[in-house]
C-alpha cells in the first residue's frame, strides 16, 4: 500500500512503489489535470507540485513522493476560488491548446513563492516547460501580472 497526501487528502493505494506518479494521481486517484507528454521529464506536462517544488511526476516514483505534500492543478484553487496565477493566466489569454498548461502553472506558482517579483530571465530559467503552440510571451506576462508587476 502506498500512502499519498494529494491536494489535502490521504489517498491509501494499493498500487507498486515503482509506479510513476504521474498514473497514481490519472488512473488510481482520477485526477486527470496532471497530462502525460514526454514520458521522460523533459517537456513538463506533468509538473506538480512535491512539498512545494515542482516535480516531473511522469517520472517520480510513487514511493519517492510518499509522506510529502502533494499539489495538483485540481488542488490550487483558493477556498473555491482560483489560484492568483490561473486567474492572470486568464486575465493574459494564455492557452491556445491548453495542454501544457496545468504544468506551466504549477512551475510558475513555484517561482512566485521562491521570487516573488522575477524577472524575465528567473521565468525562462524556473519555467523550462515546453509549449508547442509557443505561448512563452503570454506565460511570461501571466507571471508578471501574477506578481503584481505590469506588463512583461
Amino acid at each position: 500500500m502506498a500512502k499519498l497526501q494529494v491536494n489535502g487528502k490521504t489517498y491509501s493505494l494499493d498500487i507498486e512503489p515503482e509506479m510513476p506518479l504521474l498514473w497514481a494521481l490519472r488512473n488510481e486517484i482520477g485526477l486527470t489535470g496532471t497530462k502525460y507528454g514526454c514520458g521522460i521529464a523533459q517537456c513538463g506536462a506533468c509538473t506538480v507540485l512535491v512539498d512545494g517544488k515542482p516535480a516531473r511526476s511522469c517520472t517520480l516514483p510513487v514511493s519517492a513522493a510518499e509522506g510529502k505534500t502533494i499539489t495538483t492543478i485540481e488542488g490550487l484553487a483558493i477556498n473555491g476560488r482560483p489560484h492568483p496565477v490561473q486567474a492572470a493566466w486568464v486575465a493574459e489569454d494564455v492557452p491556445q491548446c491548453g495542454y501544457c498548461q496545468s504544468g506551466q502553472i504549477l512551475s510558475a506558482v513555484a517561482l512566485l513563492k521562491q521570487k516573488p517579483n522575477p524577472t524575465d530571465e528567473d521565468i525562462n530559467v524556473a519555467v523550462d516547460n515546453i509549449c508547442r503552440c509557443g505561448t512563452y510571451p503570454r506565460i511570461r506576462a501571466a507571471i508578471h501580472k501574477a506578481a503584481g508587476q505590469a506588463g512583461a
